[in-house]
């Protein structure tokens, strides 16, 4: 008898342990996809409202033309995070879209004549 009920509770303990890992795998896989959502692939763009010169419009294309890949920017230089506040003080002191766009690499973010490049009226 003991031998029988032992055996049911090992059953039930295993079957609860493969419940919890497939939980696991299941939030596991929907975090990849909410990361992956975040990014903006080639072809696509993302803008950022609320500008004092006007939305700005961030192209995948226009980065991937130019030989970059998603990771070249996520996570190392752009958090992965929705809602994440990027300044012009920040792009200009480098941080951002400022670690690019600082006159060397890409096009100076701090230069007047090239604001119209990401700000759209």
């Amino acid at each position: 008898m003991r031998a029988k009920r032992s055996s049911v509770l090992a059953r039930k303990k295993g079957e609860r342990k493969v419940k919890v890992i497939a939980a696991g795998l299941v939030v596991l896989v929907m975090c990849i996809f909410a990361v992956s959502a975040m990014a903006v692939p080639p072809g696509k763009t993302v803008e950022f409202p609320d500008g004092a010169l006007g939305k700005v419009i961030f192209d995948g294309k226009i980065h991937a033309d130019k030989g970059l890949k998603c990771n070249d920017c996520h996570t190392k230089i752009f958090p992965m995070k929705k809602g994440a506040k990027l300044t012009m003080a920040d792009i200009n002191a480098g941080k951002f879209c400022g670690e690019c766009h600082n006159g060397t690499k890409a096009f100076a973010s701090k230069d007047a004549g090239n604001c119209a490049k990401c700000h759209k009226k």
